[in-house]
């Protein structure tokens, strides 16, 4: 299979994306993950109102810094991404579709459709308007959904998306320990029984933050790796102090966050498809909803918070949603999304460097032992059979 870096020529390796975050993840964030050898997605989600605008900075911005100076036109297209939520509707591909020609990014980002034709219709689209320059990522948590979207839509690349992501996920999905290496599994038998059939790239997402989390992803078989939550702590991202401190704050997300629809309840978007739920830090709105607060009072709460403003609304004393991954503990200041990009790729490789030398070193401890015991045995059976012992050296052996 070809390096995922090919499509990406600006990207260094291991390929490190950040998540098309509605409203959080906009150019300012995108292009400092790009520019830094990663590749940035905007979130423009089932909203594509504010989507010229934010291509135009990003288009603005490589224009006077391209990423390379040795590849300035990134094979024709702009060097981010862009992510949908296809779950709104035809209106969303309408209004999107003359953009994504105007622009051509580097690759668009599906997620959630209301029923598998709608990934069919993007995907084919999309490759007619930017003449396949564009590539298609297609985000799922299933081996089933993963053999459905390879054969109807030939994606580029699946995002697997394991249990600890945070924000938006199936309400039920395995782990990216067990998951993502079934998943590869599958599409290799699924490929040998279709000759022709391409299989794609896998980027794990869900629970990663730092370098060991991309060094295990990589063993497991994924060719790059997407972060969110890491990204919630640069001052890039779009979004509230409140939010980012209380992501800073968090800890133990096994037990500190959870998924489930009530966040979307309180918030009013409730158009997501009834198999997703939202993963975030639990607060006061989700105690009291489980002490057996009415939902209507709930809401109200919820209202009065968001309408006061300041910081204390946000955290598990706050009502206000701080979706956020399991790995949240992991996130422990902020920094530059360029800085976090180049860290933890940096991070991931000299982990990779270290277990590979320490495979090496065993090798070759091993291969010791092996020759000294062979001639240990050798040693004894020639006096034995008392026969001279040959003088050949067996290290070549």
């Amino acid at each position: 299979m070809a390096s995922l870096q090919r499509d990406y020529p600006w990207t260094k390796s291991p390929v490190i994306a950040c998540g098309p975050m509605r409203v959080i993840a906009l150019a300012k964030l995108a292009v400092e993950v790009s520019q830094a050898g990663g590749l940035g997605f905007i979130g423009v989600g089932n909203d594509a109102s504010t989507m010229d605008a934010e291509l135009s900075k990003a288009q603005q911005h490589f224009a006077a810094h391209p990423t390379s100076p040795h590849d300035q036109d990134n094979n024709g297209v702009l060097p981010i991404g862009v992510g949908f939520l296809l779950w709104a509707g035809d209106k969303l591909l309408e209004d999107s579709l003359p953009l994504l020609a105007k622009y051509t990014p580097a690759a668009i980002w599906l997620f959630a459709p209301s029923s598998p034709d709608q990934l069919v219709h993007w995907t084919e689209s999309t490759r007619h308007v930017t003449n396949n320059k564009t590539k298609i990522w297609i985000q799922i948590s299933t081996v089933a959904d993963a053999l459905q979207t390879t054969l109807t839509c030939q994606p580029e690349v699946l995002v697997i998306q394991g249990s600890d992501a945070g924000g938006h996920g199936l309400q039920k999905c395995a782990g990216l320990v067990p998951l993502l290496p079934e998943i590869e599994d599958a599409l290799t038998h699924l490929c040998a029984q279709h000759p022709g059939l391409r299989k794609p790239h896998l980027v794990a997402t869900g629970g990663i933050m730092e370098g060991r989390g991309v060094a295990a992803a990589l063993a497991l078989g994924a060719a790059g790796v997407t972060m969110g939550t890491r990204y919630l702590a640069a001052p890039e991202a779009n979004l509230a102090p409140g939010y980012q401190a209380a992501v800073l704050r968090a800890s133990d997300g096994g037990v500190t966050t959870e998924r489930g629809k009530l966040y979307d309840s309180l918030r009013g978007t409730t158009d997501w498809p009834a198999r997703y739920g939202g993963r975030g830090v639990l607060n006061a709105s989700w105690w009291d909803a489980g002490r057996g607060m009415g939902f209507e009072e709930n809401k109200r709460l919820y209202e009065t918070s968001l309408a006061e403003g300041g910081d204390a609304g946000w955290g598990e004393a706050g009502r206000l949603t701080t979706y956020a991954g399991a790995g949240v503990g992991l996130v422990r200041e902020v920094k530059g999304a360029g800085a976090i990009t180049e860290e933890v790729r940096e991070d991931a490789r000299r982990i990779l460097r270290r277990a590979a030398a320490s495979s090496f070193m065993r090798l070759c401890i091993v291969r010791t032992s092996y020759v000294t015991l062979v001639r240990t045995r050798l040693g004894a059976l020639y006096n034995a059979l008392q026969i001279e012992q040959p003088s050949a050296n067996m290290e070549g052996t």
